[in-house]
């Protein structure tokens, strides 16, 4: 369930890197324009449109000041340039607002089209993997936009007429605006730093090469052995990791003492990946046997000595940190990336996002929650059980079974393409619309674990990349693929059914990971498999808390190793793992060990998204919690209808989204009320 970073938040912002606050300039240097020079340009264009502009003037007069610099003219160059191009006049405004709203529409979507052609070789299962496949897909296309658009004056026309608010106004402000003024706002987001295109670059190929070694990051584990040099696995097996491994863990459960013995292989694969004494080839290549257990390598049987991965994981993270930290300079207002991926990005505040996550982590349920599921398993729990997949419906069926019906079904992508209007109908879409939607849509066939990614202009088509075996779709893969399938929909109807291109989009990849999560929750009934449990609801609430619990413990361990990387900006690979497991271990120790009665588990490190999408992980969690009051809200409605009166509204902050679409804000509230009652009759 990987995503790319940023591309489910609008385009722009990944060519402009962030988002800010009223009055970011380009660099911590002193502001070129000077202040008189500003309180002359107000005062003759207050003097012109009175008091009618004058909060937008005012604000946009300071931002493009803010971003001018000596290469873009003069003080008095400044002066004409804001008396020539600043509209009082509201029609013309809405000219201009269209005008821009139009063009910015086709290059952003231009530029999607041309990075998504040029990632087809790294990304999708086409042959092999050319050297200059990840040179290409490295390539950004829009990595010189801002850098022409503040040359050629457009930036500052856009800012000038459209200025950006901070999120305490648009917290403020925004229950009371009217989508034209939301869509002004969101236009004022597009140009508030300027970031040199070089820097930029660097960003684009520190990511994508940590992508490529993601994504290529392979275990055959039809060649783990144990001590008595068996296998345990299918031969041809082979799973990415963390996805696939922690996907097979979970459908070892309720498979006796064999299922338990996979699942603790597993698990010590995870460790060694982890603490990167995993030998290197191993590693993507079913050359060799390998016992996780003893970290003993075999060739046709004899025992060869290993030489372990060199810490390339956290070689990948600390890249990824060096080049986004070199953003820093020219964005003030949120000097760090730490602040424009909560504050700009999601649109709520870190300490917020961290506290949701500490208080239900915290919450006695986890204690109650933890002794039923250890209950149910008939054993102590073990750290791996934070993958516990007993209170799904499908824990207690037969895996084999489910990887027929799913292989038979779908033996290709263009089978589950061709599927999708029955799919979205199943879901309660009308026949029409569900075709509409689909058309919208196509598969591809992903060298990874798969990832959706979505048009950014109409007329495009939003892409699922699912991973498909040569015996078709495994019920694993499906479940994944339903989940992306759930982004590819959200992408549709709100770049589709959203009033103007501005407000396209989702408040955050949190929202976008709530319906994803709607969508993966139904795979059984998409099946035609009737979930006939009387205590289904009770379930599904002790499935979310669960699945909450263990992805904010990883999201805590992935915010406190970017604060100590910030506050240890020279930082050495081998001081990074140690500080991610010294990490991983502190969180586990305060908030698992208590309830799974094991210390010093470092297994909350091994999400793979913590190393080539730096800071996304929180982005499930808060989507636990969106999908579960959603949920809550959409019993007895029908499911179509208000997902497309939910995910029209588009890009409002993510509070005031909630409240439109389920009457309150995020919160922990309603699943920890539903896990108490849950508990009552689960016994």
């Amino acid at each position: 369930m990987k995503k790319i970073l940023l591309i489910l938040l609008p385009l722009a912002l990944l060519f402009c890197q962030c988002k800010q606050k009223e009055g970011a300039g380009t660099t911590g240097a002193a502001q070129f324009i000077s202040q008189n020079t500003m309180d002359s340009v107000m005062i003759k264009l207050n003097k012109q449109y009175g008091e009618t502009a004058k909060v937008r003037m005012e604000k946009g007069v300071k931002q493009i000041a803010a971003l001018w610099t000596k290469e873009d003219g003069s003080d008095k160059d400044f002066e004409s340039f804001s008396l020539q191009y600043f509209i009082g006049d509201p029609k013309k405004l809405d000219v201009l607002f269209n005008r821009l709203n139009n063009n910015y529409e086709s290059l952003f979507g231009h530029f999607n089209i041309i990075s998504l052609e040029l990632k087809r070789g790294m990304h999708l299962d086409i042959g092999e993997m050319l050297d200059i496949d990840q040179i290409f897909a490295a390539y950004e296309p829009g990595s010189h936009f801002a850098d022409d658009f503040f040359n050629n004056k457009l930036a500052f026309i856009t800012a000038l007429n459209f200025p950006s608010y901070s999120l305490a106004e648009k917290e403020s402000l925004g229950p009371q605006w009217t989508r034209k003024d939301w869509a002004y706002a969101r236009m004022g987001d597009l140009f508030t730093s300027r970031v040199p295109a070089a820097v930029n670059v660097k960003v684009s190929e520190a990511l994508t090469t940590a992508d490529n070694y993601i994504s290529n990051y392979n275990i055959f584990v039809g060649n783990l052995v144990d001590d008595q040099m068996k296998a345990h696995f299918p031969k041809d097996m082979k799973l990415i990791s963390h996805w696939n491994l922690r996907d097979e863990l979970k459908a070892n459960y309720n498979k006796g003492e064999e299922g338990l013995l996979k699942q603790k292989m597993i698990y010590q694969v995870m460790l060694h990946i982890i603490h990167q004494d995993i030998p290197d080839s191993v590693i993507n290549n079913p050359a060799f046997q390998w016992n996780p257990f003893t970290n003993k390598m075999y060739k046709d049987g004899k025992e060869i000595k290993p030489t372990p991965e060199p810490d390339t994981r956290y070689q990948y993270l600390l890249g990824n940190f060096n080049a986004l930290k070199a953003v820093d300079p020219y964005t003030p207002i949120y000097p760090t990336y730490i602040l424009r991926a909560f504050d700009a990005g999601m649109e709520i505040p870190e300490d917020q996002v961290q506290k949701l996550f500490t208080d239900l982590c915290s919450s006695p349920q986890v204690k109650q929650v933890g002794a039923l599921i250890s209950k149910r398993l008939g054993r102590p729990l073990q750290p791996f059980d934070i993958w516990y997949d007993g209170f799904k419906a499908r824990s207690s069926m037969n895996m084999d079974l489910l990887d027929k019906t799913t292989r038979a079904k779908y033996p290709n992508t263009q089978a589950f393409e061709a599927d999708i209007p029955n799919i979205l109908i199943k879901l309660g879409f009308k026949p029409d619309k569900a075709k509409e939607i689909a058309s919208h849509i196509t598969v591809d066939p992903a060298r990874g674990s798969g990832h959706a990614w979505g048009a950014q202009m109409k007329g495009d088509k939003a892409h699922l990349r699912t991973r498909i075996g040569k015996d078709g779709m495994d019920y694993k893969g499906y479940n994944i693929a339903i989940h992306e399938l759930g982004h590819n929909v959200e992408q549709t109807i709100s770049l589709y059914f959203v009033d103007n291109y501005m407000m396209q989009g989702v408040p955050n990849t949190a929202a976008t990971e709530a319906f994803a999560f709607t969508f993966q929750k139904r795979d059984l009934e998409l099946l035609g498999i009737k979930e006939t449990d009387p205590n289904k609801e009770a379930l599904l609430a002790l499935d979310n808390f669960w699945a909450s619990y263990e992805i904010m413990g990883v999201s805590l361990v992935d915010m406190q190793v970017w604060k100590w990387l910030y506050e240890n900006p020279s930082a050495t690979k081998d001081q990074l793992k140690k500080t991610v497991v010294k990490s991983a271990i502190e969180v586990w120790n305060q908030y698992y060990a208590p309830v799974f009665g094991i210390k010093d588990s470092p297994i909350l490190a091994i999400y793979s998204h913590m190393i080539d999408n730096p800071l996304y992980l929180s982005n499930y969690p808060v989507g636990h919690l969106i999908d579960f009051q959603l949920d809550q809200f959409l019993k007895g409605k029908n499911f179509a209808d208000e997902a497309l009166r939910i995910y029209s509204a588009g890009r409002l902050i993510p509070q005031l989204w909630m409240k439109n679409a389920v009457g309150s804000e995020i919160s922990i509230r309603p699943l920890l009320n539903a896990t108490d009652q849950a508990l009552k009759i689960i016994k």
